[in-house]
């Protein structure tokens, strides 16, 4: 059991904020709605109704005054509620965006 906890208290180095926000995700043609639930430097998690599953590549598109398109990839599932999905950064305007999002959630001094 402490092996598990280590483990999943290791993936989740980054710090997650609590922020709400409409997302689209596009996967292949098809278009689904969700929000986010909580964000991190490296992830965040998506309720959404009709989950895809472990390992599926997307591109969201946070709904934003400026939106915010990610590449994300689902890391797990919580049926009926969601999934918490990994964000593949690089340097395009949109993870610069993200990235300024998140700065501005982070508490002064950190």
């Amino acid at each position: 059991m402490g092996d598990y906890l280590t483990r999943r208290l290791e993936r989740r180095w980054a710090p997650r904020y609590l922020f709400r926000a409409g997302l689209e995700i596009e996967w292949g043609s098809a278009v689904l709605r969700g929000n986010t639930r909580d964000i991190s430097s490296n992830g965040m998690f998506i309720e959404v109704p009709d989950t895809l599953w472990v390992g599926a590549g997307f591109t969201a598109r946070l709904k934003l005054p400026q939106p915010v398109k990610l590449d994300c990839q689902v890391k797990r599932v919580e049926p009926g509620l969601g999934m918490g999905v990994s964000v593949a950064l690089s340097e395009n305007e949109s993870h610069k965006a993200y990235r300024q999002l998140l700065s501005s959630l982070a508490p002064a001094g950190n």
